[in-house]
């Protein structure tokens, strides 16, 4: 039988409290090198063992299957033998959406492919964009392939399909993209296919459109916890709002500092906000850096210290300062 103390000792003070923090929305501020994922790991295990959650009702999501495969590989030795993970839905909001909509579109809810419909890479979104524009007889120098899925990208994340896309009467450039937009749509979905993009888009508008399709999933996943939240979309925004609307026990893991996919669509006030999307949100600091030493950490935290939008925290470290005295001696010596 696994004990509590199996799964609360390896922590610090920090780690504990976002672990023992269950029922409600929980932000929790984690550094760089803090242990989010031990945390994340914990708090499931702490949920299913001591809880008596059962696993159905657990939905984990993070950005990578890398990172999803981990936190299943730690999560197994801290749960007693006879509890099966296998309901358990961890991975990154593109596999969840994945499942979501297969299973959903073998039902009769207005979804415009099957259930075994494809996903098109990147490579296979470049040859269909420049077949659309070829067909289109339009020069690839004023319209690049790349640039046009960017701008396409973009508008998904922000749940705008080719449908809803505004047009500029005015611009003869945002009529031609506009035209692009709905042909290369069009063209994926005669070939019954779906891009990455797609599959949150139709997921939202599927829960916004079919309201008890929405509250099968609410009542499914009484808890939510969602790693690098400063990194989330628009789109992943929708997605995890209207999923934790219920039942409101949502964890989020992030830091506002290390925000660094905007270019691809990630806005940092998903997380500065987070506290007035959901009334009564503990706030949780986790700022013990188990990677860096001191003379570093004081580095970054003078460097960060300067950013206008962020929750202000101090990273930290329990490392001897003799370890930063060699690592300094050594830099000299190589020098």
């Amino acid at each position: 039988m696994v004990s509590k103390t199996k799964i609360l000792s390896p922590l610090n003070n920090e780690q504990k409290e976002a672990v023992l923090c269950t029922e409600g929305p929980v932000l929790i501020l984690a550094g760089a090198g803090s242990g989010k994922t031990r945390c994340i790991v914990h708090r499931i295990a702490y949920l299913i063992s001591e809880k008596k959650v059962n696993p159905y009702n657990i939905l984990a999501v993070t950005f990578t299957n890398k990172a999803a495969n981990e936190m299943k590989e730690r999560l197994i030795p801290l749960l007693e033998d006879n509890i099966s993970t296998r309901n358990l839905w961890i991975g990154t909001f593109h596999s969840m959406c994945v499942r979501i909509l297969r299973s959903e579109s073998s039902r009769q809810v207005g979804i415009p492919f099957t259930s075994n419909f494809t996903i098109f890479d990147e490579d296979d979104q470049l040859r269909i964009m420049k077949k659309v524009i070829k067909k289109l007889e339009l020069p690839d120098t004023n319209f690049p392939p790349k640039r046009i899925l960017e701008i396409i990208s973009s508008q998904k994340n922000n749940l705008i399909d080719y449908k809803s896309y505004l047009i500029d009467e005015n611009s003869y450039y945002s009529k031609v993209v506009g035209s692009i937009f709905a042909n290369y749509q069009k063209y994926l979905l005669n070939n019954n296919g779906l891009d990455f993009d797609d599959l949150l888009l139709y997921t939202v508008k599927l829960f916004q459109k079919h309201p008890e399709i929405l509250k099968k999933y609410q009542e499914r996943f009484h808890y939510i916890m969602i790693d690098e939240y400063q990194d989330t979309n628009f789109a992943q925004y929708q997605f995890t709002y209207l999923l934790a609307k219920s039942h409101k026990n949502i964890c989020v893991v992030g830091d506002d500092d290390q925000s660094i996919y905007t270019w691809r669509g990630a806005d940092i006030r998903n997380i500065l906000s987070f506290e007035d999307d959901y009334a009564n949100t503990k706030k949780i600091y986790m700022t013990q850096n188990y990677r860096s030493p001191q003379l570093v950490l004081s580095s970054a935290n003078d460097l960060i210290s300067h950013n206008e939008s962020r929750h202000q925290k101090e990273l930290w470290t329990a490392k001897k300062k003799r370890k930063e005295n060699q690592i300094i001696r050594s830099t000299e010596w190589k020098a």
